[in-house]
């Protein structure tokens, strides 16, 4: 079982905005630029209503950040942990593909910073059934 390594989580901007799906659907994306154990990135999470409406959150680890897709997936863990409170779970799809999952309660937690509260609301109530 790997250790868990604590990280320094530093956030440096971030902003929400809105943005249609192929299909149509209205989805949120949170954009947070931070430095986590030293390493300057910008991350995306992308949230949408699915199956039953259900509020789901998803982000994909990138190969090109520093130390490849399973470093880059500890630190935006690492973050989404530190301003939620909540730690995203982890899948690794068959593909090599790393994402991370978050649900509701990672949104709530979000909504605790005023850069992002109100984008979350609106959405919220834009794509409730």
């Amino acid at each position: 079982m790997a250790a868990e390594l604590d990280h320094v989580v530093k956030v440096i901007d971030g902003g929400a905005e809105f943005e249609k799906s192929e299909s149509g659907k209205l989805l949120l994306r949170i954009r947070i630029t931070a430095e986590v154990g030293g390493v300057r990135r910008d991350y995306t999470i992308t949230y949408g209503r699915y199956g039953t409406n259900a509020t789901m959150g998803f982000a994909v680890t990138r190969a090109d950040a520093p130390s490849g897709k399973e470093a880059d997936a500890e630190r935006f863990s690492a973050l989404i942990e530190a301003l939620t409170g909540k730690k995203p779970r982890i899948r690794r799809k068959s593909d090599g593909t790393i994402e991370l999952v978050c649900g509701r309660k990672h949104l709530d937690g979000f909504k605790r910073y005023v850069e992002l509260a109100d984008a979350i609301e609106r959405w919220l109530e834009e794509t409730r059934r």
